[in-house]
């Protein structure tokens, strides 16, 4: 039995061990718990090997992923598309990188990552949900995304009316697969076409319970939308967020219509938390109005050992 003298000594001891805890160890909650990535950030090291550079994510903290297709069951449209913009960026890898899906989830299980969205092409979308809900489900995955527009699905405002109509449709698929259908605007759409904003329209016309958004904080900023006034207009339908940070404020030449532009504003990305984005702000008003999941995105960054971690570290310390 423990003695009084015992008992005053073990409780003096505690009482000093809990005033020694620092306060904002003791209060902190991080605002975004699991944060992920979009593996367009590093396809060079996942191209060598990806085993090595999931694991590197790992060893970072990062906790989702975002793969980007073509897969080996995408249409040949799509494949034949990345072909053409392979030759554009320097490396061919994308999808499932060579391996096979049961691989792929495998090397995730090991090193505790899921992939919680795959990003994907709109004749996929259209012709092959089957095939890709079954990936989505092995996967684990929440939500299948459409990158982009086509161009030439987007030139002028009845051509979004069009594209709205299609994407109830397909949100109408996928949720009959079990999963959820998100568009990620890249930074086109936001200007007035027409008398009316495109991106407007699309939300719209889109059924909320169907359709879902993606932000790219980068190309919304680059298209001279205000991120936050978008997520509280329409609270509840952005699911996802591609956090990336901006150098300066640059705008794209042109309306952000095609991956030129879009190229060209590459250089001006920079370490989440390093640029004129406020980040803090922005994540809160996302957290607040219905975003799921985050995903770090520096597109082909340099050195992404050192930027990705840096971007993780970022995040992780601030406050909910």
């Amino acid at each position: 039995m423990i003695s009084r003298r015992g008992f005053i000594s073990t409780t003096s001891k505690a009482s000093i061990g809990a005033w020694a805890i620092p306060d904002f160890m003791s209060t902190y909650k991080p605002l975004i718990g699991s944060v992920g990535i979009n593996l367009f950030s590093l396809p060079l090291l996942l191209e060598h090997d990806f085993s090595a550079a999931v694991k590197m994510l790992s060893g970072m903290g990062y906790k989702e992923l975002e793969l980007y297709g073509p897969y080996d069951f995408s249409t040949d449209l799509a494949k034949s598309n990345w072909a053409n913009t392979s030759k554009a960026v320097g490396f061919k890898g994308s999808g499932f990188f060579g391996h096979d899906i049961k691989e792929i989830k495998s090397i995730l299980n090991d090193n505790g990552l899921k992939a919680t969205s795959l990003h994907t092409d709109l004749d996929t979308l259209s012709t092959k949900m089957g095939a890709l809900a079954e990936a989505a489900n092995t996967l684990g995955s929440s939500y299948v995304v459409l990158p982009a527009i086509p161009d030439a699905k987007r030139k002028t405002l009845n051509d979004y009316k069009t594209i709205a109509d299609q994407f109830n449709k397909i949100g109408a698929e996928a949720t009959s697969h079990g999963i959820k259908f998100a568009y990620h605007n890249h930074g086109y759409g936001l200007v007035p076409m027409e008398g009316e904003v495109p991106l407007d329209l699309i939300f719209r016309q889109t059924d909320s319970s169907l359709v879902f958004f993606e932000m790219d904080l980068y190309w919304t900023t680059a298209g001279g939308a205000d991120p936050i006034k978008l997520l509280t207009t329409h609270s509840n339908r952005y699911r996802a967020m591609h956090i990336k940070d901006m150098k300066q404020k640059v705008h794209f030449s042109g309306d952000g219509g095609n991956s030129k532009q879009w190229i060209e504003l590459w250089d001006y990305m920079t370490t989440a938390g390093d640029g004129i984005l406020d980040l803090n702000a922005i994540l809160h008003a996302a957290k607040k109005n219905g975003v799921e999941h985050f995903y770090v995105e520096q597109d082909i960054v340099k050195q992404p050992e050192i930027a990705l971690k840096k971007s993780i570290d970022f995040i992780k310390q601030l406050k909910a």
